[in-house]
């Protein structure tokens, strides 16, 4: 198990202690935290505590957080369409409904299940479970990834996204008519208090900035945006798009329920860029939009 401990600060005085770890750990939901507690592997000041505990400032919350459901992640021969590798690094275009690794109720059919079918050497520093897996997109987000084919260009790709040298350009559909050229979001990004299965602009999240420029207004109140990364936070570009007023098209959690037709959001990671981690030469790929979503436009040309 994996023992963490938190010092209770100021302004975390008198909340809830399932609320305070929920925003500890980023990859738990509420209901994880309060299953911990019951289990009796969080204590605060070495006692365990119920979860509606109210913290106190100064106070230590210790936690245990236990291990995950081991998973035999199996090669599958899933075609992959791969636009770059060598003995370093691997650039993938992902199609929409494909899942990067493999988690639960996602054992198979994975990013990961087929890389692990396509190459014997990928980097070990995620796990098991994610094996060379840098970055992630989300599930029915289609286009570019990076991957790391040993350990030290894993750490190499990483610092570069904690750098933020990486290029990672995406072309987006969203509702509504955006009036300006370009603009930049810059609001800070944590899990949503009422819903603790989404993201959301909130006070004290992680900082968060997204660039945008329209591509193309059409007459019927959508946009075509690409939107540039400066920040990598789950869910980021849907969150902000969301936030200013124009959700995705298609997007099943964050935008509206009257939609046109799509399988999922519509966003496409159309262009990375990154420096090698063995060469030093700066690698920029690029690849257009899926058939389905250059048809989406091509619908909004014609009722435009």
């Amino acid at each position: 198990m994996t023992v963490l401990s938190h010092t209770i600060q100021p302004e975390e005085q008198g909340m809830r202690i399932d609320k305070v770890l929920a925003s500890l750990n980023e990859d738990a939901s509420r209901s994880q935290v309060q299953s911990w507690i019951k289990d009796q592997l969080v204590k605060v000041d070495d006692e365990p505590i119920k979860s509606n505990y109210k913290c106190q400032k100064g106070a230590t919350i210790t936690w245990e957080i236990p291990e995950p459901e081991v998973l035999d992640v199996i090669p599958e021969n899933i075609p992959l369409d791969i636009i770059y590798e060598d003995s370093d690094v691997l650039v993938v275009n992902k199609p929409r409904g494909m899942v990067v690794h493999p988690s639960a109720g996602h054992g198979s059919g994975t990013l990961v299940n087929a890389l692990m079918y396509h190459c014997n050497d990928l980097s070990g520093i995620n796990g098991i479970l994610r094996p060379g897996i840098v970055h992630r997109i989300d599930m029915d987000t289609s286009g570019l990834l990076m991957v790391a084919k040993n350990d030290k260009a894993h750490v190499s790709l990483v610092d570069q996204l904690k750098e933020k040298t990486v290029k990672r350009s995406y072309e987006a559909i969203v509702h509504g008519t955006i009036s300006h050229e370009v603009g930049t979001i810059d609001a800070p990004l944590g899990r949503d208090p009422k819903d603790r299965q989404k993201m959301a602009v909130v006070d004290g999240g992680k900082h968060a900035v997204t660039h945008f420029e329209v591509i193309k207004r059409f007459e019927n109140d959508f946009t075509h945006v690409k939107c540039v990364l400066e920040t990598g936070r789950t869910h980021q570009i849907r969150v902000h798009m969301q936030y200013i007023g124009f959700p995705l098209v298609g997007d099943p959690k964050y935008g509206p329920r009257k939609t046109l037709e799509f399988d999922g959001q519509a966003l496409h990671a159309t262009v990375l860029g990154f420096e090698h981690p063995t060469t030093g030469e700066w690698m920029e790929f690029e690849v257009a939009p899926p058939e389905d979503f250059e048809n989406l436009l091509e619908k909004l040309e014609k009722m435009s």
